[in-house]
C-alpha cells in the first residue's frame, strides 16, 4: 500500500511539474507579444504626440496669416466704410521676422472684468483693501486715543518730490529740444546716397546725448541722496524716455537712409515732403506720451521714405473722463495698498536688522515670511502701472492699442511669461534689439540675440534697483541673464515632455 501511494505520488508530482513547465512555455510568448504592444503603443503615443504638434503649428502660422490679411483689410477701410487700396500692405518674407502691428483692442483684465466670476476677485482686493483701513484706524483708535494716519512710510518712500518734479521736467525738455531738432535739421539736410561723414557725426552726437542722459541723472540721484520710491521714479522715467528717442531715431534714420535721388527730388518743395523726410513735432510729441515705446509713422503717400505697412495705433472717437478718473483712482488705492503690506507684514521683519546679528536661520525666516506679502505687492503693482496707469493714459491719448500685457498667470514656460508679462518693454526689446541683432548676426545665430536681450533686459533692471537702494546684490541679474535665460530652453523641454502648452 505504502509503494502504491508513493508511486502514484511520484506519478502527480511528475504531472504537476511537467504541467508547470506547459504553462511558463506558453507564458513567454504571451509576455513577448505583451512588451511588442507596449513598444507600439509607446511609439503611437509619440507620432500622434508629432502630429498634433505639427499641426498646431500650422494651424497656427494659417490662423496668423488670417488675422493678418484681415488687419491689413482693415487699415484699407476709410472712415466712410469704403475700402482704401492705395497702401498696399507689406508682405512678410520667408524667415524674416515680422513687425509690431498696432490694432485697436482693450486690456486683457477690461475684457475679463466683464465677467461677474471674474470680478469677484478684484471685489474681494477691494474688500482686503477695506479691513486693512478699518484695521489700521480702529488700531489707532483703541491703542493711542486718536485717529493717528501715519503714513511716515510713505512720506520718507517719496520723499524729496520737488527735486523729482525738476529732474524729469529737465529730462523732457532735453528729449523735446535736442532729440527732434537735431534729427530734424539732419534729415531734411542730408543728401541721397551711402553714408558720409556727416551722419557719423549725427551717429557721434546722438551716443553722446544718450550717454549723458543715462549719466547725469546719476549724479542728481547720488547728490541729493533721493529716497528709494523718488529714486524708482527717476531711473523708470529716464529709461522710458532713452528708449522713446531711439525709437524715433532707429524708425526714422532707416526711411532718411532709404530716401533715393529721385524720391527726394520729387518731394522736393511740396508742402508734405518735408514731413516724408522728418515727422511733424506733434506726432513725435504724441509718441513721447503715448503708452507704447515702439514708434510707427503714418501712411504718407508712397514714398520710399515710408515703409508701406506702418500705420499709426487706432484710435477712440471721444475721451472718457470718467473712465480715466477711476484708473486714476485704482493707482492710488494700489499706492495705499502697497503701503499697508509693506507696514503691517515686511516693516516688523527687517525693523531690527541692522541692529542685531542676523543668522541664516534668521535670514531664512524672514525671505520665506515676506514671499506672500512680496506677492501681493508684485500683484498690485502689475494692476497699478500695466492696467490702470497705461489705460488711463491710452484714454486720454486716444491709443487704441491697449494690449499691455497678455494672460502672463497661464503661462507653463518661462519665454511665454517674459513675453506676455510686460508686453510694453518686450516689443521694444524684440524691435530694437532681437531683430536688428538677428539681423546682424543671421537666422542660424538667433539664440545669440536672445541672450543679448535677457543681457540688456537684466542689465537695466539691475540698474534701477542699485540706483534706488544704493547698493548691488545682483539678484535681478542673475535671475534674468543667468536662471531666466536657461529656464527658457528647460523649461520648455520639460513642457514638451509631460505635453503642456505655453502661451505667448
Amino acid at each position: 500500500m505504502a509503494d502504491g501511494e508513493g508511486v502514484r505520488c511520484r506519478q502527480q508530482t511528475n504531472g504537476d511539474v511537467k504541467h508547470e513547465e506547459r504553462d511558463e512555455g506558453t507564458s513567454c510568448p504571451n509576455f513577448e507579444q505583451q512588451m511588442n504592444l507596449q513598444r507600439i503603443r509607446a511609439e503611437a503615443r509619440r507620432i500622434h504626440s508629432e502630429v498634433v504638434d505639427q499641426l498646431n503649428e500650422e494651424l497656427c502660422a494659417m490662423f496668423d496669416t488670417y488675422i493678418n490679411e484681415i488687419e491689413h483689410l482693415s487699415d484699407r477701410i476709410n472712415t466712410d466704410g469704403h475700402l482704401n487700396f492705395s497702401s498696399k500692405s507689406k508682405k512678410t518674407k520667408i524667415g524674416e521676422l515680422p513687425d509690431k502691428a498696432f490694432t485697436t483692442r482693450r486690456s486683457l483684465l477690461t475684457e475679463l472684468f466683464e465677467v461677474t466670476h471674474i470680478r469677484t476677485i478684484y471685489h474681494i482686493f477691494v474688500a482686503i483693501l477695506i479691513v486693512f483701513s478699518l484695521n489700521t484706524i480702529v488700531y489707532d483708535i483703541i491703542d493711542k486715543g486718536r485717529l493717528v494716519l501715519d503714513f511716515h512710510l510713505m512720506q520718507w518712500a517719496l520723499g524729496k518730490f520737488p527735486k523729482v518734479i525738476s529732474l524729469w521736467l529737465c529730462m523732457k525738455l532735453a528729449t523735446l529740444l535736442i532729440v527732434y531738432p537735431i534729427f530734424h535739421y539732419w534729415s531734411n539736410n542730408r543728401k541721397p546716397g551711402p553714408m558720409r561723414l556727416p551722419d557719423f557725426i549725427f551717429l557721434g552726437i546722438y551716443v553722446v546725448y544718450q550717454t549723458a542722459f543715462l549719466v547725469l541723472p546719476v549724479l542728481y540721484i547720488r547728490e541729493h541722496s533721493m529716497p528709494p520710491a523718488s529714486a524708482v521714479v527717476i531711473a523708470t522715467e529716464q529709461l522710458r524716455l532713452m528708449m522713446k528717442a531711439h525709437a524715433f531715431v532707429r524708425e526714422n534714420t532707416a526711411r532718411v537712409l532709404a530716401i533715393s535721388d529721385e524720391s527726394k527730388c520729387a518731394t522736393e518743395g511740396t508742402e508734405a515732403g518735408e514731413s516724408e523726410v522728418c515727422p511733424d513735432f506733434s506726432k513725435y510729441l504724441y509718441f513721447l506720451f503715448a503708452p507704447t515705446l515702439v514708434y510707427r509713422a503714418p501712411i504718407q503717400g508712397q514714398s520710399i521714405a515710408l515703409k508701406p505697412g506702418d500705420k499709426t495705433p487706432g484710435t477712440t472717437p471721444v475721451i472718457r473722463w470718467n473712465y480715466v478718473v477711476s484708473n486714476f483712482a485704482q493707482v492710488l488705492a494700489c499706492l495705499f495698498y502697497t503701503y499697508y503690506i509693506f507696514e503691517r507684514f515686511c516693516v516688523p521683519v527687517f525693523r531690527h536688522f541692522s541692529q542685531e546679528h542676523v543668522t541664516p536661520k534668521a535670514l531664512l525666516l524672514s525671505v520665506f515670511g515676506c514671499m506672500l506679502p512680496a506677492t501681493l505687492v508684485l500683484i498690485i503693482g502689475f494692476f497699478a502701472i500695466l492696467h490702470s496707469w497705461l489705460n488711463a493714459f491710452a484714454e486720454m491719448m486716444r491709443f487704441g492699442d491697449r494690449m499691455f500685457y497678455k494672460d502672463w498667470w497661464n503661462c507653463t514656460t518661462f519665454a511665454g511669461y517674459y513675453r506676455t508679462w510686460n508686453v510694453v518693454v518686450h516689443d521694444w526689446l524684440y524691435t530694437y534689439i532681437y531683430k536688428d541683432c538677428s539681423k546682424v548676426l543671421g537666422r542660424k545665430k538667433r539664440p545669440m540675440a536672445m541672450a543679448a536681450v535677457f543681457l540688456i533686459s537684466a542689465v537695466f533692471h539691475e540698474y534701477v534697483i542699485v540706483l534706488s537702494f544704493n547698493f548691488f546684490y545682483p539678484v535681478l541679474f542673475v535671475m534674468f541673464a543667468g536662471a531666466g535665460f536657461a529656464f527658457i530652453f528647460l523649461t520648455d523641454k520639460v513642457n514638451q515632455g509631460v505635453g503642456m502648452s505655453s502661451c505667448g
